[in-house]
C-alpha cells in the first residue's frame, strides 16, 4: 500500500496551513488517492502502475497547493468576520431592540412618558422625536458588550467601531436614502416629509443612540487596546 501521506508531503512540500488544517487536507487528499488507487487496481494495473497514475491526475501540485492555501485564507477571513463584526453586531442590535420593546411595556404600565422633543415645522403638526431616556442609558451596556465581544474575538479599531454601531446601521442606511430623496423629489411624492421631520428622526434614532453606543463601547475598546500595548 503506497505511503500517501508521504508522497504528498513530497507533492505539497512549503504548503503553509496550521498543524490541523494540514493534517485534515492531506487526509482528505490521501483518502481520494487511495480511492483512485483501489479502482485502477480492479482494472489489473500494478501497485506502482496505479500509484503513477493516481498522481498523475493533479497536473499541477503548485497550483493545488496554491488554491488550498487561498480557500483556507478565504475561510479564516469569513470565520474571522462572523466572530469580530456579524455575531457582536446582531447581538447588540438584538438586545437594543428587546430592550426599547422592554421600555415601551414598563414605561406604559408604570406610566413613564418618553421626552417628546418638537421642532417648528411648516404644515397643520410640528414634527416631533420620541426619545426614551432608559433605552439610551441602556444602550452604554449594550455598546460596551459589542466592544468586549469584537475585541476579544481579535477585531480591528473599524471592526470593532462598527459591532458598536451595528444597532444604529439600519436607522442610518434608511436616512441616508430617503433624505436626498425627499428633498430632491419632495414636490412630487404625495406624503411629502417635512425636513424638519427628518431631522428629528436623524437625531432621534442615530444620533443620540450613536453617542449612548460610543460612550459605552469605546472605553472598553480603549481600555483593551492599552492592556494589548502592555502585553
Amino acid at each position: 500500500m503506497p505511503d500517501w501521506d508521504g508522497l504528498l508531503r513530497e507533492k505539497l512540500v512549503g504548503l503553509s496551513l496550521a498543524a490541523g488544517e494540514r493534517r485534515e487536507v492531506m487526509a482528505e487528499l490521501a483518502g481520494h488517492l487511495e480511492e483512485t488507487f483501489e479502482e485502477l487496481r480492479q482494472q489489473g494495473l500494478t501497485q506502482e502502475a496505479a500509484t503513477e497514475r493516481a498522481l498523475s491526475e493533479v497536473k499541477d501540485w503548485r497550483s493545488l497547493r496554491r488554491k488550498i492555501q487561498n480557500a483556507r485564507r478565504k475561510e479564516d477571513v469569513m470565520t474571522d468576520r462572523v466572530k469580530q463584526v456579524w455575531l457582536p453586531g446582531f447581538l447588540t442590535l438584538f438586545l437594543s431592540v428587546v430592550l426599547l420593546m422592554v421600555n415601551e411595556i414598563i414605561g406604559i404600565k408604570l406610566g413613564i412618558n418618553p421626552l417628546i422633543v418638537s421642532a417648528h415645522g411648516s404644515g397643520l403638526k410640528a414634527p416631533v422625536a420620541v426619545i426614551y431616556v432608559p433605552w439610551l442609558v441602556s444602550l452604554l451596556l449594550i455598546g460596551a458588550i459589542g466592544a468586549y465581544l469584537a475585541g476579544r474575538a481579535g477585531a480591528s479599531q473599524r471592526a470593532t467601531l462598527l459591532s458598536i454601531m451595528f444597532p444604529v446601521l439600519p436607522h442610518s442606511v434608511f436616512l441616508a436614502i430617503w433624505i436626498p430623496v425627499s428633498l430632491i423629489l419632495g414636490e412630487h411624492i404625495s406624503h411629502n416629509t417635512m425636513p424638519s421631520a427628518l431631522l428629528m428622526g436623524l437625531v432621534g434614532w442615530v444620533v443620540l443612540p450613536g453617542a449612548a453606543l460610543l460612550a459605552g463601547g469605546l472605553p472598553v475598546q480603549l481600555l483593551r487596546s492599552r492592556r494589548a500595548a502592555s502585553a
